[in-house]
């Protein structure tokens, strides 16, 4: 039997066949926490004099987009197939389970338009709440430098990809307000010579990598990892 005394949450992964496990896990007391693929993860908290303080599943979605500028002055801007409203957006998409924020951004670069890249700065973070599965959204904004210039664009997925200069951009009337301003954060990290760099290592007490992220300048040099 399970008390207080001895646990205070009795979790129960259910694997997803096991449907009347479930139904009786629920008539006893367990709650949904959260589910994957396949199993259902349930729990019963136990002390009926303190309040539940298991923390909830993760609930924030996190998303790269990039700016990437060529010698021209020219931006790497797409359009996407399935959304209707004319547009002109920075190529990006969301963060991959285990995957880097900068790894990311260079990845989604090269799927959807064929350009290769490599990493120059963060430049902004975007929060907002309610959106896809009432989860918050983080879109992170990074500032790549173009390796290769040739647009191959992912038939699946873009619509239309194109180099435009940055200052039709900016004054382009298919271009939302906030892209314009991550723009403008890039031409003014660039005006005064400062870069949001990142480093590796690994945390002394969880033996877990980890990545730091940290406003420098361009005189201090590159990326300094271990």
């Amino acid at each position: 039997m399970w008390t207080p005394d001895t646990i205070k949450v009795n979790r129960r992964p259910t694997r997803v066949p096991t449907f009347l496990f479930t139904s009786l896990s629920l008539m006893k007391g367990f709650r949904y926490h959260h589910a994957k693929d396949d199993f259902v993860m349930m729990y019963l908290w136990l002390p009926t004099t303190e309040n539940c303080n298991i923390p909830p599943y993760a609930h924030t979605m996190i998303g790269v987009g990039a700016v990437v500028v060529n010698d021209k002055a020219e931006i790497l801007v797409v359009s996407e197939k399935y959304y209707q409203v004319p547009h002109w957006k920075l190529p990006g998409g969301y963060v991959e389970p285990g995957e880097n924020l900068v790894d990311a951004a260079i990845r989604e670069v090269w799927e959807e338009t064929g350009v290769k890249t490599e990493f120059q700065s963060l430049l902004t973070l975007r929060q907002a709440h309610f959106g896809m599965f009432g989860c918050s959204d983080i879109y992170t904004v990074v500032s790549l430098k173009p390796l290769t210039l040739s647009i191959e664009k992912c038939e699946r997925e873009i619509d239309n990809c194109r180099w435009m200069d940055i200052d039709e951009y900016l004054n382009h009337p298919h271009v939302h307000e906030l892209n314009r301003f991550f723009v403008h954060k890039y031409l003014e990290y660039a005006r005064k010579n400062l870069k949001i760099d990142w480093h590796h290592g690994i945390h002394q007490a969880l033996r877990k990598p980890y990545t730091v992220y940290y406003i420098t300048s361009e005189e201090e040099g590159g990326s300094k990892n271990t």
